[in-house]
């Protein structure tokens, strides 16, 4: 089940940051102020590769930061209107059809 309305997991960061500057940690992480100012303020994700770093700086799993920004993702993309696609039937149905 999908959490109503997720953070974005540089939100999270932020709560992790205490009082470290953003170029602190940017230089911690091997990453760019710029870089980490944007997923800071949401306008960028969390990288497989910033998860492994995150998980490293903060002693958390990479999972943790990857799975926040998948359902960050998935709840966005939710509110999206879109055009239904309609269900395909079973591999046993669809074999059937074809013999």
């Amino acid at each position: 089940m999908r959490m109503h309305n997720p953070a974005h997991p540089g939100e999270i960061l932020r709560e992790y940051m205490n009082d470290l500057s953003v170029t602190s940690l940017a230089q911690h992480l091997g990453t760019t102020r710029v870089n980490l100012s944007r997923i800071l303020h949401g306008r960028a994700g969390i990288s497989a590769e910033m998860a492994l770093r995150l998980s490293e700086a903060f002693g958390t799993s990479a999972e943790l930061w990857l799975n926040m920004q998948t359902n960050f993702d998935l709840w966005q993309a939710s509110q999206v209107r879109r055009k239904k696609i309609a269900m395909l039937g079973t591999r046993k149905e669809q074999k059937r059809s074809a013999a």
